[in-house]
């Protein structure tokens, strides 16, 4: 399996609003998070507070969202660390964790195969010493020489992009020591169909490689949209910057850290269900902790759909918010940095980081889609939790 990493892996970008007229917000009280979880109580929480599991058009083992790390450049000024981090779905979450630096984090899916995917990269995270090691254990090849704590994620990627997969005893020892971190070392009592599904994930990124896309496990292809070397190379609009959580050896520790300590807690629950969000909430309120950024990807567009949108801003609105806790909602867009001005809007071809911070310093910033420039509030990638479900309480 020999495939070779597209050249055009940062021409799009997710459309985004940053408004600069926010300021930053004050220091929320103490709170009693843990510094750790034991492994009981980590699995304890997954248990208590997930919900029964329901299904999705796909398996979405991998985002589409070639703009993340110019969404994540922007978090990194936006929120505030030291919160918690909410999220949904893949591996694009561990970019967003990466650039806030949250202290805990909850990932909450209604399919039970995210659960099994994120206990995968748990035990990946945990078993590798680098970022090297990391990709070499996710797609079973050796490790080629030349990688250090210095490479990019492009040097990275493209190293391990025509190094041929190692055969299927490799791969079995590699599956073994996933499930034996998960339920010998961490006593997590999986069952049968839980390690079944730990089993299929793993198989995916074998089969496919740094190749893997979004539809890659249902249509049984690859190419046709970005894949997973493309996603880890991709760089800030703004800046050129690769921002991706494989693009520094401190973005790849820091996730390791808090696997390690157990602090990425993985979920199975309906955004608009009756108790994993509403739980989530009340868990962190009793340790008078702060939500600080909600990742949505495009859930909301479903709940909508079904009329159930109500129902999930509750959810939300019952959660521990502050006025900067801002919802996330990365859209596929084009790579075009657009400045609002009181003549109207402005493309501008890229420009130096000193002239965008500039700029940034007095304006709205807007990556748009199709020349529309975004405005704040719900509909835009980013939102102000308090604000947009300040109505839902009672609901």
């Amino acid at each position: 399996m020999r495939h070779r990493l597209s050249a055009s892996t940062a021409a799009a970008a997710i459309a985004f609003t940053l408004s600069l007229l926010l300021p930053p917000a004050l220091g929320a009280a103490a709170d009693t998070l843990p510094a750790s979880l034991s492994d009981r109580e980590f699995w304890s929480l997954t248990e208590q507070l997930s919900e029964p599991g329901g299904s999705f058009q796909s398996d979405n083992l991998l985002s589409n969202e070639m703009g993340l790390s110019t969404v994540a450049a922007a978090l990194a000024f936006r929120v505030k660390p030291g919160g918690v981090y909410l999220g949904v779905g893949p591996e694009q979450n561990f970019t967003y964790i990466a650039a806030i630096r949250p202290r805990m984090v909850f990932i909450t899916d209604i399919r039970r195969g995210n659960l099994h995917l994120h206990l995968m990269y748990k035990a990946l995270f945990e078993l590798s010493a680098d970022r090297a090691e990391f990709v070499s254990r996710l797609f079973t090849k050796p490790r080629p020489a030349g990688l250090s704590a210095t490479s990019t994620a492009s040097d990275l990627l493209n190293a391990y992009w025509d190094i041929t997969t190692s055969d299927e005893t490799a791969y079995q020892a590699n599956l073994q020591a996933i499930k034996d971190r998960l339920v010998k070392t961490h006593g997590f009592p999986l069952s049968p169909d839980d390690l079944a599904g730990v089993e299929y994930v793993y198989r995916q990124f074998y089969w496919y490689g740094p190749a893997i896309n979004y539809t890659s496990s249902t249509s049984g292809r690859w190419g046709g949209t970005s894949t997973y070397g493309d996603l880890m190379i991709t760089t800030d609009a703004m800046t050129g910057a690769e921002r991706s959580y494989l693009a520094s050896e401190d973005n790849f520790t820091f996730l390791k850290t808090l696997e390690s300590k157990n602090l990425i807690v993985p979920l199975v629950g309906d955004f608009a269900g009756p108790k994993a969000l509403r739980a989530v909430g009340a868990w962190l309120k009793s340790r008078d902790a702060v939500v600080t950024a909600f990742y949505l990807s495009n859930v909301e567009s479903y709940l909508g759909r079904n009329g159930v949108w109500p129902a999930f801003c509750a959810n939300v609105a019952s959660m521990p918010l502050d006025e900067a806790s801002s919802f996330i909602r990365p859209g596929m867009g084009s790579a075009t940095i657009r400045f609002s001005v009181p003549s109207g809007t402005n493309t501008v071809p890229p420009a130096s980081a000193a002239q965008i911070q500039q700029l940034l310093a007095q304006r709205t910033v807007v990556l748009g889609r199709g020349g529309v420039a975004g405005t704040a509030g719900r509909g835009s990638p980013f939102g102000a939790m308090a604000t947009e479900t300040a109505n839902c309480a009672g609901k």
